[in-house]
């Protein structure tokens, strides 16, 4: 009888989480993006449509104090979908070419997941069920840009200089920002820079504040040798990035297009807590807060936002929540929630003895009281923790809208690789997707 990879790998892992309850099969041919997988020995039937990774490496997870082993680290490459079935092989399709090794082992997951088999559901059960039945595949247009040779965590559309139209500011992982112009679908370096030493990016905004008819960019950074959140405002001259003001707030763009405001909170009121959230003004030559403060309830601001949703009227608060649904503070008082869809792994930074966590922005744009929202969803690697940032597999893109009392989901978008942030751009959403290798594919989605 022929014991295959499979058969082994799931023997010795049988005790825990392992990659074989995805059901693995391996590659046996590549053609460009085109991958060709045995599914001989698969034990379900593989439709067009479901989803695929090739895992491209693993790893030993041991405690460095006890030396005790915890079991594998999988690596993959970016989610593929399957577009041909045959009876003994499925054809299947990534995001973009890459080379891989005939008898790499890659794993299947179905298009929906199955219902709970329980008699009873509970309420948690039914709501998922039902948003996952009512979530189409979305039919937004995707612009992409180049790949980008940097791990991006965030990056925002503004007029940033004095050239003419708008311009692409981003901030990677090592701490470098910067500056491109968008031409004929290719990016334009126009200005780089590099944070001061142990300070960390979390999150990109741009506003002219100070009315000179040119953009501010906001870094805010966490400097892990203080332990301080603050925020760095740069001006864009002559292709260097002038620092011109350091502001001791959490700073983040709330809304879309004219009605992007620029928003701040304290930093660390409460150990580790975020203060209220003010509008940051510029008057007399220096930033301020407004008077007028929104709760935050202790969120951060960056997986927040405030627009009117609900009607053109009154802007309303809209979070992300630590269970992963998407609250939205009625006019009445009363939340309006959403499926549990969403953050449930965040970025992290050690604080201390803390692990704060900053949800990918949560952006609404569209016009006031019918407005789109747009969530990120990321799906966290198993077994791995982090210290700085987070360590996931993939991300989707949910797009709700608020009717009849409800937040309801009504497309969902899968991404190429994981979303660390996105902002809000004058037609659509601006996605940083890091694919394997730490690149990034910078895509704007609109309609």
């Amino acid at each position: 009888m022929k014991i295959s990879f499979q058969f082994l790998l799931c023997a010795a892992l049988a005790v825990g989480f392992s990659p074989c309850a995805l059901a693995q099969v391996s590659v046996v041919k590549q053609d460009g993006a085109k991958i060709y997988l045995d599914i001989s020995e698969f034990n379900r039937n593989v439709s067009v449509g479901d989803s695929f990774k090739i895992i491209t490496a693993t790893e030993k997870l041991v405690n460095p104090k006890t030396g005790k082993e915890l079991g594998d680290v999988y690596h993959y490459s970016p989610e593929g979908r399957i577009v041909e079935v045959q009876p003994l092989y499925a054809v299947g399709e990534l995001p973009y070419a890459a080379k891989y090794a005939l008898g790499q082992e890659a794993v299947i997951t179905a298009a929906v997941q199955p219902a709970p088999t329980r008699a009873t559901a509970t309420a948690d059960d039914k709501v998922t069920q039902n948003a996952t039945a009512a979530q189409p595949l979305s039919t937004r247009k995707m612009k992409k840009y180049p790949v980008l040779e940097r791990e991006v965590i965030s990056a925002v559309e503004a007029d940033l200089s004095a050239l003419p139209g708008e311009e692409i500011a981003l901030a990677d992982r090592a701490g470098i920002l910067q500056l491109y112009s968008p031409e004929e679908g290719m990016l334009r370096l126009r200005a780089e820079h590099k944070l001061p030493r142990g300070q960390k990016p979390l999150a990109l905004s741009a506003a002219d504040l100070t009315g000179a008819g040119q953009a501010q960019l906001f870094v805010t950074v966490y400097d892990e040798n203080k332990a301080q959140i603050s925020t760095r405002v740069y001006e864009v001259t002559d292709h260097e990035f002038k620092p011109v003001a350091t502001l001791p707030y959490f700073v983040k763009e709330m809304g879309c297009a004219g009605q992007k405001k620029l928003y701040a909170q304290k930093p660390f009121t409460g150990g580790s807590k975020a203060g209220d959230g003010r509008l940051l003004r510029y008057k007399n030559g220096k930033f301020s807060l407004g008077e007028k403060a929104f709760a935050t309830r202790g969120s951060w601001l960056s997986g927040m936002n405030f627009y009117p949703v609900q009607s053109a009227q009154a802007p309303n608060v809209l979070s992300t929540l630590k269970n992963g649904r998407i609250r939205l503070m009625l006019r009445n008082g009363k939340p309006a929630e959403s499926p549990a869809l969403f953050a449930k792994a965040a970025n992290r930074v050690k604080y201390k003895q803390d692990i704060i966590s900053f949800y990918p922005s949560l952006q609404a744009y569209g016009p006031a009281g019918r407005a789109t929202l747009a969530g990120v969803e990321n799906v966290g690697k198993l077994g791995l923790l982090s210290e700085q940032f987070g360590q996931y597999s993939s991300s989707k893109l949910h797009f709700l809208t608020y009717e009849n009392g409800v937040l309801d989901v009504q497309e969902t978008l899968p991404l190429n690789g994981f979303v660390y942030d996105t902002s809000c751009t004058a037609r659509g959403i601006l996605v940083p997707q890091v694919v394997s290798g730490g690149q990034t594919i910078l895509t704007e989605i609109y309609r």
